[in-house]
């Protein structure tokens, strides 16, 4: 398998971990959507990543997407989530709400360095909301679970994905993640971190350049 995209994406960054996690072989294509969008186009012709390549030739599109592949080819005893019912169907909850935080987070850093001249206050102070409010919920329902992670003593992709976000998120806009104001989170985001999944797949944020 060859996953395309670079680490400081939190998508891409997700699927990487869970693949390291899973004991995945794959090959890593560190193109960007801006640079290397030509690249990317025969593959996914949205120009986006994460895109993951199957051995076979298949080409697997969105983090929600490939890791429903992933947990079906590790199987339910293996897979970082719930295989149905309420369980599951809150750690997807808890994936949409930090893949949506991040969707904001990297929105707000194309409109800061492609549209620094003519910014939408309105989309900013949107995204804004959207981001805090967000982060209140996640807060919120972290505080109040005494497990190591937020469905038990095991790691799931719920943990990943909020971890993923707020790292992308503390480095893109550090006014909006401040670790007193979200000790739950802060901690989340630190116990996973010192994993070595999540300290060997890692990339310091670069901003697309305008």
């Amino acid at each position: 398998m060859i996953l395309i995209g670079q680490y400081d994406s939190p998508f891409v960054r997700r699927v990487a971990i869970a693949l390291r996690l899973y004991g995945l072989t794959f090959e890593h294509r560190p193109w960007s959507t801006f640079g290397d969008g030509d690249k990317i186009a025969p593959y996914n012709p949205l120009r986006r990543v994460p895109t993951l390549l199957l051995d076979a030739g298949e080409a697997l599109i969105e983090s929600t997407a490939i890791l429903d592949y992933l947990d079906e080819l590790v199987g339910p005893d293996k897979a970082m989530i719930a295989e149905s019912g309420p369980e599951r169907r809150h750690a997807l909850k808890i994936c949409a709400l930090a893949t949506g935080l991040g969707d904001k987070a990297v929105s707000l850093v194309y409109e800061r360095v492609l549209r620094k001249d003519h910014q939408s206050k309105l989309w900013v102070e949107r995204c804004e909301t959207q981001i805090g409010g967000v982060l209140e919920v996640l807060e919120k329902q972290r505080a109040g679970i005494a497990s190591p992670y937020w469905f038990g003593a095991a790691i799931g992709h719920a943990d990943i994905a909020v971890a993923c976000v707020l790292r992308f998120t503390s480095e893109a806009h550090p006014l909006f993640f401040n670790a007193a104001r979200y000790p739950a989170l802060s901690a989340h985001a630190a116990a996973c971190e010192a994993l070595p999944a999540f300290s060997e797949i890692v990339q310091p944020l670069i901003p697309p350049s305008a």
